[in-house]
């Protein structure tokens, strides 16, 4: 209760201070009233979500509450940093002011209505982005190609072709047609594997439900394998008992044997091809911040230091932590989790996101110690109904020998 005090303050304070900029353009008292009347709303409507959403966590009208704060107070943001420099400006020039000996100086200049204008006009930009985010960005899917070169990659592997997804989050989709063109696009790649690198859901396992047919129809030759990612322990919801939360636990772990992936809960399996082979090794959720019940020394008990590892793991903070100077090499491993944070900007000679001041690795391929980690921007989207600029992603790696 008290987050969300500070935060309906701090919304009203930049409600406040944008609001002077169409004070300044305008003295019509109706456009006044339509201002803070949709202000209010907006607000009003998430804090009523917040406070009756079910116990299953996020909904999807909390979710779309939350979209429509955000697509109002971008804009309004961009105002008020627009204002505060003239503000500064008003401050130094009331300054000279009071030691200037001239009688035709104003001691406090009002605020000039071009500048106004300008913070009006520059707003559409942010508006436009965010509400093109939650109406297309986010199933904006995007195919990222890499090829990778590795001295001990098994000669039968060479050319070997695997599609890389994570947090489908599967609770918060809308759009069937939308979800269907992920599904083809996935099976366009024809890829020889398929690894999914968790957050099947939001929080229950039936948000599954409507699309285990869908998923269930992926095609990949030497088989589909996945982890389970913090989301799937269902631990940021409220349940009735112990009981029930493990009722659902063991039903989302029944999910990916009904979309045909052999769950990897803490153990390997190995692809073989021409009497070669490498090992997917899979581990549950590791995080900084969040569960820890990854086990890596369990899930490699059976297999060998020499092999040619590929590891699953969701959050990319357990290879910071552990993976990448590991004894034993694991020459690639798979993660999600950040999202990319949904919001940011990646351009040729640019690559920024608010995500990339919580984790080091955030998005797309990192090397180090002569090891790779793909982190995935992630196929679905949570809590902000969109995505600007970091588009939803199925990466398709090939690997080859160097």
């Amino acid at each position: 209760m008290a987050r969300l005090i500070i935060f309906v303050i701090i919304v009203l304070a930049i409600d406040f201070y944008a609001f002077q900029s169409v004070k300044t353009v305008t003295k019509k008292k109706f456009i006044f009233v339509l201002y803070w009347l949709f202000s209010f709303a907006v607000l009003l409507n998430l804090i009523y979500e917040l406070s009756t959403f079910s116990s299953g966590g996020l909904s999807q009208s909390v979710m779309l509450a939350f979209g429509l704060v955000v697509l109002t107070i971008t804009p309004k943001i961009i105002s008020v940093l627009i204002l505060f420099g003239e503000d500064i400006f008003r401050i130094f020039k009331t300054t000279f002011n009071y030691f200037s000996n001239s009688p035709s100086a104003v001691f406090f200049p009002e605020r000039r209505t071009f500048v106004s204008k300008v913070a009006l006009g520059l707003a559409v930009i942010p508006f436009s982005s965010v509400l093109y985010g939650m109406v297309q960005g986010k199933y904006n899917f995007q195919v990222i190609q890499h090829t990778l070169y590795f001295d001990d990659l098994p000669t039968a592997f060479d050319g070997f072709k695997l599609t890389h997804i994570s947090d489908i989050h599967s609770g918060s989709f809308d759009n069937v047609n939308k979800i269907a063109h992920g599904i083809n696009l996935i099976n366009e790649q024809k890829s020889d594997v398929i690894l999914f690198t968790g957050d099947i859901v939001n929080n229950k396992a039936e948000e599954m439900d409507p699309w285990i047919s869908m998923f269930k129809s992926l095609k990949a030759n030497y088989g589909k394998y996945s982890v389970l990612g913090n989301h799937d322990y269902a631990e940021y919801a409220r349940w009735k008992s112990d009981e029930e939360k493990a009722l659902n636990f063991q039903k989302i772990k029944d999910i990916h044997p009904k979309i045909g992936f052999d769950l990897l809960l803490n153990k390997s399996i190995y692809l073989e091809k021409e009497n070669e082979k490498i090992a997917i090794v899979g581990v549950e959720n590791w995080g900084n911040r969040f569960k820890k019940a990854g086990d890596l020394k369990l899930a490699s008990s059976k297999i060998t230091k020499e092999d040619f590892k590929i590891l699953l793991s969701h959050d990319p903070s357990h290879w910071e932590s552990e993976v990448k100077n590991h004894k034993d090499n694991y020459q690639l491993t798979l993660s999600g989790h950040t999202h990319g944070m949904q919001f940011g900007i990646e351009v040729p000679g640019i690559k920024w996101s608010p995500a990339q001041y919580v984790y080091k690795y955030w998005a797309g391929i990192y090397k180090e110690f002569g090891r790779y980690i793909n982190v995935n921007r992630g196929f679905g989207f949570l809590a902000f109904p969109g995505r600007v600029g970091v588009w939803p992603e199925i990466t398709v790696i090939t690997l080859k020998k160097k």
